[in-house]
């Protein structure tokens, strides 16, 4: 199964403007993004602690400010829901009361529906008992709709569509694997046809090479065929993207039977998923990479740097880590 709640979190962080004028339009018409918006992740997580009612997908907080010219901001609490769960309308309730009583402004609560079935629709929770009666009805936007708009979002300038393009894809193309090689290469080709600047396009590739995960050896034969596509463009975004690097050089380490290869392979990896999310915030972290040399530990680390909120996050999980490798040797 394709993981979708890591990129839609990051999704969210960087496109977040573009995430609501594609999705909610009415929404973001009433927001005034000359003042940006402030990301309240921490804020809810506190509010919300994880696992108090389940499992739940991904929950975003954004603080924003109202185009109504008065001086005035506003919440914005976003749920990404990835599969059908009864408890999904309580939950809204749940976390948009709590961030109403914790912050005393006014909120706006947003779903997105994710998951595979059409009739899924929830937007309304109800409670009733004795003649008392609350409710609280919340946009929704199911991605399912879209799933009939593959040229309009490939042609879209907006750079969200390339998220909600990848996610119905790759559920498209879960049991297909040939297929998902094609929409992975198609998807990122047309990063570049757009037009846009190298960050961009190293940021979106990153998000569909996460969401349209492939078998190695598509992995393999899909980098080769990006190599020769710059070399076609004469450009270099995507070929140093921690994929390519750590694929590139667990291969030498194969060929050439040397364990450092793939050490060196993974730190890589480490190094450009770093730099990528956190940029130069990530450097203290990276001088730590030199000091790990064991593969299962570096792999680990490789894959929590994909969702961490801080790089320093990182220090933890490989000291856990490496503690547990030393114990077992």
């Amino acid at each position: 199964m394709a993981e979708f709640d890591g990129p839609w979190k990051e999704s969210l962080d960087v496109y977040f403007e573009s995430f609501l004028r594609l999705c909610f339009p009415a929404v973001h018409r009433e927001i005034d993004w000359k003042h940006g918006y402030q990301p309240l992740d921490k804020e809810l997580q506190k509010l919300c602690p994880q696992g108090e009612m389940g499992r739940r997908g991904v929950d975003k907080l954004m603080r924003v400010w109202r185009n109504s010219g008065a001086e005035e901001w506003i919440l914005v609490h976003i749920e990404v829901q990835s599969q059908k769960t009864s408890n999904f309308p309580e939950r809204m309730f749940i976390y948009h009361y709590r961030v109403l009583d914790r912050y005393n402004r006014k909120v706006v609560s947003l779903a997105v529906l994710g998951d595979d079935q059409v009739n899924w629709r929830p937007s309304r929770y109800r409670h009733e008992l004795c003649g008392c009666e609350l409710t609280l009805r919340f946009p929704i936007v199911k991605l399912l709709d879209y799933a009939g708009r593959t040229e309009e979002l490939e042609r879209s300038a907006n750079p969200f569509a390339t998220m909600v393009l990848a996610h119905l894809k790759s559920q498209e193309t879960k049991d297909d694997p040939p297929n998902r090689y094609t929409w992975k290469f198609r998807l990122v080709r047309g990063l570049y046809e757009k037009g846009w600047g190298k960050d961009r396009v190293r940021s979106l590739f990153r998000i569909v090479d996460w969401v349209l995960d492939l078998p190695s050896e598509l992995e393999e034969r899909l980098s080769e065929q990006l190599s020769q596509f710059e070399e076609d463009k004469q450009m270099s975004y995507v070929t140093s993207i921690e994929r390519l690097a750590l694929e590139k050089s667990r291969k030498e380490g194969r060929e050439e039977g040397r364990e450092e290869g793939r050490e060196e392979g993974l730190r890589e990896g480490i190094r450009s998923v770093l730099e990528i999310r956190f940029g130069t915030d990530a450097a203290a972290m990276m001088t730590h990479l030199r000091h790990l040399s064991c593969a299962a530990v570096l792999e680990k680390v490789l894959q929590a740097a994909k969702t961490v909120d801080r790089p320093e996050d990182l220090a933890a999980i490989w000291e856990v880590e490496s503690e547990g490798e030393r114990e077992d040797t």
